[in-house]
């Protein structure tokens, strides 16, 4: 579907397997943010998870140009993105229902940086609860070959050698100069996201799934991420898949990733009765 210039999908369960899963409750909407170059057939793999528990599923992935172009020159073209996703929300009357998130990669969270900052200042979105976000290969910060790595399989096979060295080249230019050079002087008015979504966090749990081998994202970069959001009081997991690449723990440990998310959702949708402690234990747990 698209909404002026956002191309996105949603999926909503039918009556019978919400009711099996919810039991007369409202069933949670599950926001999917795909990671830079990713095509809509794979992120439905990921949405295929929660829709068999019974969830509403919008799946959108910001386009290239966007990702690698424009916030990298600062320019927050994703914010007016975040909006419509936010508002499409009471456009299928689903405002009341908990709200959970599926990031993916550098690509994703750059989105979600816009999301949860609409969510903490505008007013407009006071009516809409979040229960919980995973985060899948992300965040990463100020990593120039991470991010080259990232151009390069986005771009594929498909173009000419010549013409992708000089694409990685300007890039890799561009990236170095402005969020690592320039950054200390220019972070004022365009911080990244990874300082300004640590700096200000969001106060629903996280759940990081990440890999030691992940040769985009330094899994250091989780790590420091995680621990700062836990010293702010948020609650927070991490699981390490430990020889996964990058956006690819789904692919090689199916059923595990499949429990954890189902897991998590299950933890974050329940009443409070269970501590963090317990929600930590179960998470864990092979």
């Amino acid at each position: 579907m698209a909404d002026d210039d956002i191309d996105y999908n949603i999926v909503f369960p039918d009556a019978e397997t919400s009711e099996a899963h919810w039991r007369g409750r409202k069933e949670p909407v599950v926001i999917l943010l795909g990671w830079a170059g990713c095509r809509d057939k794979h992120l439905s793999k990921y949405s295929n998870i929660y829709n068999k528990q019974g969830c509403v599923t919008i799946r959108y992935t910001a386009p290239l140009k966007t990702v690698f172009i424009s916030e990298s020159f600062g320019y927050k073209e994703l914010k007016n993105s975040a909006l419509k996703l936010l508002e499409m929300l009471y456009d299928y009357e689903v405002e009341h229902c908990p709200i959970f998130f599926h990031v993916f990669s550098n690509g994703g969270f750059m989105l979600y940086r816009y999301i949860q900052e609409l969510l903490h200042k505008e007013q407009q979105f006071s009516s809409l609860s979040v229960a919980g976000a995973i985060v899948d290969s992300a965040p990463g910060s100020a990593n120039v070959p991470g991010a080259v790595r990232a151009l390069t399989a986005t771009l594929g096979p498909k173009v000419s050698p010549v013409l992708k060295y000089l694409l990685l080249a300007l890039f890799a230019a561009t990236v170095f100069l402005l969020r690592v050079v320039l950054y200390p002087l220019t972070k004022y008015v365009h911080k990244n996201h990874y300082d300004a979504v640590r700096e200000r966090p969001p106060a629903w749990p996280h759940f990081f799934l990440y890999s030691g081998a992940d040769q985009v994202i330094r899994p250091s970069d989780v790590r420091l991420f995680a621990d700062a959001l836990r010293l702010k009081g948020v609650p927070v997991d991490l699981y390490d898949f430990v020889s996964s690449a990058h956006v690819s723990h789904l692919r090689e440990f199916p059923e595990r990733y499949m429990c954890k998310c189902r897991d998590f959702l299950t933890a974050c949708m329940e009443d409070g009765d269970e501590t963090h402690v317990g929600r930590r234990r179960r998470l864990q747990d092979q």
